[in-house]
């Protein structure tokens, strides 16, 4: 319009969007050509220089290229094996190709990361390595599948630490699941062999295979050693016979504080690798373990000796543990076993059996058959909640303060009172009296008369209580769970039944648990047969219950009418004469060896006394014997006899020293409705 002309805007120039398309064209190109140096460079230095082996290959699994790493770890050519397929290449080395795996990653991209595969060269097997091997697919820009490369990092030692550990492992899980020394050595060479060795032997001395606890052992000398256990993969060597004496020199020519491996000189006829380790705990040497791998196989090294070490600690703590268990149980059997059987002097009130398996837990488990006066018995069972040797030592104590307690006549609820202030006071001897171990313990006290059958009970904690009548009818609760001793005390369940003769009374200590034990109505099925011994059914019973629990089956008896004489005395001073002569007219009859005179002037003594000092009506009753009499009186009163020392010028007080002096015993026992003092002849 203002006459100049348009001047057109030079092809190319920077302003026009054909100089910028061409600008942007040759700064990528430029930027590719870079980045494909960059990645030769880097390529060429992985292959040439890392230490993670590289192996590419194509689709149809030929190899293309392997590293530096590579050729030196599996020893190949790399000229001669470019072109062929990998399971043929990595063969000789001891690698198994799986060709299902590397398909998988060509056909759906997904790799496979840090799998494990092993190098056993058939030429040298002791070369065994671990390989930790990652496979990823290869593609092009354009997203074409060129093959697959594979990772490989030698993880040899990692892997063999790892097993070192497992195998740790497994021996603190798998030794010493049993307190018996032979089982605990026989466990040893089942967690070894075949996973660490090809032979084992664990051989102990004398003294630990004899339950004894083995000396201080000199440091220049071996202990002659018994084989206790042995063990062998696939007849690799011929194993001793337990029992048979192993010559030190199969653990070397002296036992080393630490595991060592053993040389071809000290194995003697031993062809592979072997290492040996003591079982010793400060200072006590237990016994020995060897073990052997075959000739040809990886042979043992250094890092195993620590392995060894730690396994043979675990064992001979074991041992020890086992060895402790033993002397334990020598003593809880003498404890146990205390005092003697009382079958001649209660067979008049009850026919009793008596079961205890030694093991489990029942360490302070325990049961008495003590006799009592007037021909009675008292059946006890108890168990200390705890176990162990101290279990045991108050087992102990609890059970002389029951047999201490039953001289006092009392009654069994009574009896339990006195027995729980016994456990406290062992409670707080304790150094720790707020610590868990506090002892605690279940009893139970029943004392059967046989004259009129009378049985009374009393119960602290629980346990197993079931009376079965004659005519079969079954009682299995005569009594109710109470409080435990050294628990919450006093007062304690109790009941009183009058059994007829032939009745079965079966105790058993209580079970670990609720749940423990078996049914009832299987303990009745074993009891409920009355023409068979109480022998046959606590047999029966004890093969229902657990090891740890102590058993009483008895069947009550009544004193024949033959053995048994009772009068009603009147409360007056002139019938004493008349009781001493129903004593003397009675033992006429009975052609009793007892003194007449003696048992007069005791039945006449005590009258005296319970009219002098009790309350009518007043009981004489004499109890016969073989060997022995029982003269008892009876009154209403509660006052408490006492045994007086008349002076010279007195003229009484002295009836009871009189009946005490010719008496073998004498004591009174009390009841509901008064007292009874009796004398025994």
């Amino acid at each position: 319009m203002n006459g100049h002309p348009e001047v057109p805007r030079e092809q190319g120039s920077r302003d026009s969007p054909g100089h910028l398309g061409r600008a942007e064209t040759v700064a990528t190109d430029a930027e590719y050509g870079r980045r494909g140096v960059w990645d030769e460079a880097i390529l060429e230095a992985v292959f040439a220089q890392s230490d993670v082996g590289l192996h590419v290959l194509d689709t149809h699994l030929r190899v293309v290229r392997v590293n530096a790493a590579t050729i030196g770890l599996l020893g190949l050519q790399a000229d001669s094996v470019v072109g062929m397929p990998a399971a043929e290449v990595y063969a000789p080395a001891g690698v198994r190709v799986d060709e299902n795996v590397l398909r998988e990653v060509l056909a759906t991209g997904r790799p496979v990361i840090e799998r494990l595969v092993t190098s056993l060269p058939p030429a040298d097997p002791r070369s065994r390595r671990v390989f930790s091997v990652s496979v990823h697919r290869l593609q092009d820009h354009a997203g074409d599948v060129l093959g697959v490369v594979v990772t490989s990092t030698n993880v040899t030692e990692r892997e063999r630490a790892q097993a070192r550990l497992r195998l740790l492992h497994s021996a603190r899980e798998r030794i010493g699941s049993s307190l018996d020394v032979e089982r605990t050595a026989r466990e040893l060479v089942d967690v070894t062999v075949p996973s660490f060795a090809d032979w084992a032997v664990v051989a102990l001395t004398d003294a630990v295979l004899r339950g004894k606890e083995p000396g201080l052992q000199a440091q220049d000398t071996v202990p002659l050693l018994r084989c206790a256990a042995a063990g062998s993969a696939g007849g690799y060597l011929p194993v001793p016979e337990a029992g048979a004496i192993l010559l030190p020199g199969l653990f070397g020519d002296d036992l080393s504080a630490k595991a060592f491996l053993l040389t071809s000189a000290t194995e003697g006829r031993f062809a592979g690798t072997g290492v040996a380790a003591p079982l010793a705990i400060r200072g006590q040497v237990f016994g020995a373990v060897a073990f052997h791998r075959a000739a040809g196989a990886e042979p043992y090294g250094a890092e195993d000796l620590d392995l060894v070490d730690g396994m043979a600690a675990r064992t001979v703590t074991c041992l020890e543990n086992a060895l402790r268990f033993t002397r334990e149980h020598i003593v809880m059997t003498a404890l146990q076993s205390w005092p003697l059987r009382q079958e001649q002097v209660t067979q008049r009130a009850v026919e009793v059996a008596q079961r205890h398996r030694s093991g489990g837990r029942g360490a302070g488990s325990w049961f008495d058959v003590i006799p009592l006066p007037g021909a009675r018995v008292a059946l006890v069972v108890g168990d200390v909640d705890h176990a162990g040797l101290s279990a045991v030592a108050t087992m102990s104590r609890l059970r002389t303060a029951v047999n201490s307690l039953t001289t006092l006549d009392l009654d069994p609820h009574e009896l339990l009172a006195r027995l729980h202030a016994t456990t406290l006071r062992l409670a707080g001897e304790q150094d720790d009296p707020s610590d868990a171990g506090v002892p605690t313990a279940s009893c139970t006290i029943a004392v059967h008369d046989p004259v009129g059958g009378r049985l009374d009970i009393a119960r602290a904690g629980r346990s197993l209580f079931v009376v079965v009548h004659p005519d079969g009818t079954v009682d299995t609760e005569p009594v109710d769970d109470g409080p435990l001793l050294g628990a919450e005390g006093p007062p304690f369940a109790c009941s009183t039944h009058f059994l007829p003769e032939g009745s079965i009374l079966c105790m058993a200590s209580a079970a670990a648990s609720a749940d423990d034990g078996p049914s009832m109505s299987a303990v009745v099925n074993a009891l409920v047969h009355p023409e068979r011994t109480p022998e046959t059914m606590a047999d029966d019973v004890d093969r229902l219950l657990a090891p740890d629990r102590v058993l009483l089956v008895a069947r009550t008896r009544h004193l024949p009418p033959s053995e048994l004489a009772q009068w009603t005395i009147p409360f007056d001073f002139s019938e004493v004469s008349t009781a001493r002569s129903h004593v003397e007219t009675r033992l006429r009859q009975w052609r009793h060896p007892a003194d007449p005179f003696t048992a007069s002037l005791v039945a006449s003594e005590l009258v005296t006394n319970a009219i002098r000092y009790g309350a009518a009506p007043i009981t004489l009753r004499l109890i016969a014997d073989s060997a022995g009499l029982i003269c008892e009186v009876s009154d209403a009163g509660a006052a408490a006899p006492h045994l007086r020392h008349a002076r010279a010028v007195d003229e009484g007080g002295r009836g009871l020293l009189i009946c005490a002096t010719v008496a073998k015993n004498w004591g009174v026992r009390y009841a509901d409705s008064g007292k009874t003092v009796w004398a025994e002849l």
